[in-house]
């Protein structure tokens, strides 16, 4: 059963530790069948060395397996959350990457004070309230503060991206480390200057509009 995606999410999991976003078991990489509305996620507890297309798991979107012998990602009842309120993203990523949990951990969001945060997130990454982990607290305030851009910082916890597809939302998460780093680092030496809201929106729309082929 959706052979294709069940690679293609081991893939991008096996991803995370190879980009530096996980230590050990944490994190995860979910992906969306958008005929189906099936979803591919990660077992909990599994080594990404040890992962393999046949260990992802399939559930519909009320949390049923669907397909698979493992119990699915302890964070399934987040992205189910997210999947159901938004038609419009088929993938979604967890990581807890140190610089942007760092930010995570002081409940502030990364400024937009670089041109990759403009034209990838549109503005600030934003911090979400803290949330109890397991249930579907998580993906209720990752609904309702992550906005337009396709990052979020909870606090307290991590990170959380998503994308139209399970690439795009793995590029976020990659591109939000990348970026909380650079922000970090600036912080220690004054402080960042704000890139204007109006050319913020110019940088997103002609990123969107232009970039790649």
């Amino acid at each position: 059963m959706l052979d294709e995606l069940k690679a293609l999410v081991c893939a991008l999991n096996k991803a995370l530790p190879r980009e530096g976003l996980v230590t050990m078991t944490s994190g995860n990489v979910s992906g969306r069948d958008p005929a189906s509305g099936l979803v591919a996620i990660k077992p909990s507890g599994v080594s990404f060395d040890a992962l393999t297309p046949e260990e992802i798991v399939i559930v519909d979107l009320a949390g049923n397996v669907v397909a698979g012998a493992r119990k699915p990602s302890v964070d399934t009842a987040t992205h189910l959350v997210v999947y159901r309120a938004r038609p419009d993203v088929n993938g979604m990523v967890h990581t807890h990457s140190n610089y942007a949990t760092a930010f995570a951990a002081v409940g502030k969001p990364i400024p937009a004070v670089l041109t990759a945060i403009a034209d990838e997130f549109g503005g600030p990454i934003p911090c979400g309230p803290y949330c109890q982990i397991g249930e579907e607290q998580i993906g209720e305030a990752i609904v309702a503060h992550i906005g337009n851009g396709p990052a979020i910082l909870l606090q307290n916890h991590g990170v959380f991206t998503v994308g139209p597809t399970p690439q795009t939302a793995l590029k976020a998460a990659v591109m939000c480390e990348d970026v909380a780093k650079t922000v970090y680092f600036a912080l220690q030496l004054g402080d960042p200057i704000p890139i204007p809201a109006e050319e913020v929106a110019r940088a997103n729309r002609r990123y969107a509009e232009k970039y790649g082929q």
